[in-house]
């Protein structure tokens, strides 16, 4: 392998650990392996066909004889259909776990004692998720509602404003704390860019964040490759403070901020999210290092359910990315299924949200609804075992998006991803942005 070769491998592979926050990492090993699996190899199945897990505890590579294990089984976020407490004389033990009659997830989780220590894993099985439909409301002016906010953010003015970071900076990459004026005059949008030094026109990415408050590094590694970069916030707040400063909001201010004026939806907090995303790529696309055609947009969990809102509202947006989209069909808890994070509908929420206008509002946000308007290409990627974003909720967007799309499945992940699912999605994105 020739060096240039072998520096884009390494770039490739870097690619969305630079990112920061919008991905979660691969969990730490740890020292008794709780392995739970379905008898199928890809863990689909057919509505009505059964299906079985195998529940194994190991240590030290071999297996516990006599582990205690407490499982239950139950459809993802609902309660368990069957739970008890066994002792695996081999170490290992299978379950018929019955079957589902409608498209869905069957999941069993089981957890270990061993040593007067606690360990816990799962294993999900899909019925037909192709099949499942989504349960929220397309509203009859969805369009003419997004429409008007567009056209309203038009007028405010942009008021970019760009600080040099030089410790940031490379040799070959120029990084700058951004600072713009977001849907009204007054609030203001955060971010970190790196553009490539050299002369030239370059396609640019945006990167939106998942869930949190927290600060942005930037993405210098494709900025070195000849990509411009754009790392945003959603808080109106600098990405550039102390970590002390973002925990005291996250505790504080922010904390709960994804349900701030749900009963409103002209006021309701992802209004300002979801127009900052195209404020962001109003001012990417006006830089002077901008192609003019090459623009795409990636995102994790909340970040996932940004990007697919992002190329549904934005024409400018050409290819998309997106891991484990949270915001997907939030009613489904109405309808006796999970529904996406934050679970507005679940049995802690449900109480405080189950409203009309509330319902109506989460309709005009819900990933869903701008899914069946996305028209350009897109790379997905998800496990069956998210417990954060149920695949469920996961499948009700992916399958009403009608562009072109492709869905790389981990299956074993939870709420994190694989290096093979990070090097696939930023070859596919980095081989979009670069017409390879």
């Amino acid at each position: 392998m020739n060096i240039s070769k072998k520096i884009n491998r390494i770039s490739l592979l870097l690619f969305f650990l630079i990112i920061g926050n919008t991905i979660f990492s691969q969990p730490v090993d740890r020292f008794v392996k709780v392995i739970v699996a379905a008898d199928h190899g890809d863990w689909l199945y057919k509505k009505g066909e059964n299906v079985k897990f195998t529940i194994s505890v190991y240590k030290n590579g071999n297996l516990v004889k006599g582990a205690k294990v407490r499982y239950e089984i139950a459809q993802e976020r609902q309660e368990p259909i069957k739970k008890e407490t066994i002792t695996l004389a081999t170490g290992t033990q299978t379950l018929d776990a019955g079957t589902m009659k409608v498209p869905g997830f069957l999941r069993c989780i089981a957890t270990a004692e061993v040593d007067n220590k606690e360990y816990r894993n799962l294993s999900t099985a899909g019925f037909d998720p192709l099949e499942i439909q989504p349960t929220v409301e397309n509203p009859n002016d969805f369009d003419q509602f997004w429409n008007k906010a567009i056209a309203d953010l038009a007028k405010v003015p942009m008021d970019a404003k760009m600080t040099l970071l030089p410790e940031k900076c490379t040799e070959n990459v120029n990084v700058y704390h951004v600072n713009l004026q977001n849907y009204k005059i007054g609030t203001r949008l955060y971010g970190i860019l790196c553009v490539p030094k050299k002369e030239g026109k370059y396609p640019a990415l945006l990167q939106v964040p998942g869930a949190g408050v927290r600060a942005y590094a930037g993405d210098i590694a494709n900025a070195e490759k000849g990509i411009i970069t754009l790392q945003i916030g959603i808080h109106g707040i600098p990405v550039t403070m102390d970590p002390s400063v973002y925990l005291d909001l996250a505790n504080g201010v922010l904390n709960g901020y994804p349900n701030y004026n749900s009963d409103d939806r002209d006021r309701f907090i992802y209004k300002r999210v979801y127009l900052g995303c195209i404020r962001a790529n109003d001012f990417l696309t006006s830089l002077p290092q901008y192609d003019g055609s090459n623009l795409a947009v990636v995102g994790g969990s909340q970040g996932g359910a940004l990007s697919i809102v992002t190329a549904a509202l934005d024409g400018r947006v050409k290819n998309l990315g997106a891991y484990y989209p949270a915001l997907s069909d939030v009613t489904g808890y109405l309808f006796g299924r999970a529904g996406g994070w934050p679970h507005y509908f679940d049995k802690t929420n449900k109480e405080f949200n189950n409203t009309k206008e509330k319902i109506k509002t989460f309709s005009y946000y819900d990933v869903v609804n701008f899914a069946k308007r996305i028209k350009v290409p897109g790379f997905y990627s998800w496990g069956f075992n998210d417990e954060t974003c149920p695949p469920t909720s996961m499948y009700a967007s992916f399958n009403s998006i009608s562009a072109p799309k492709e869905l790389f499945l981990a299956l074993e992940t939870g709420h994190w991803t694989y290096p093979e699912q990070n090097e696939k999605m930023s070859n596919w994105l980095v081989g979009k942005l670069k017409g390879n």
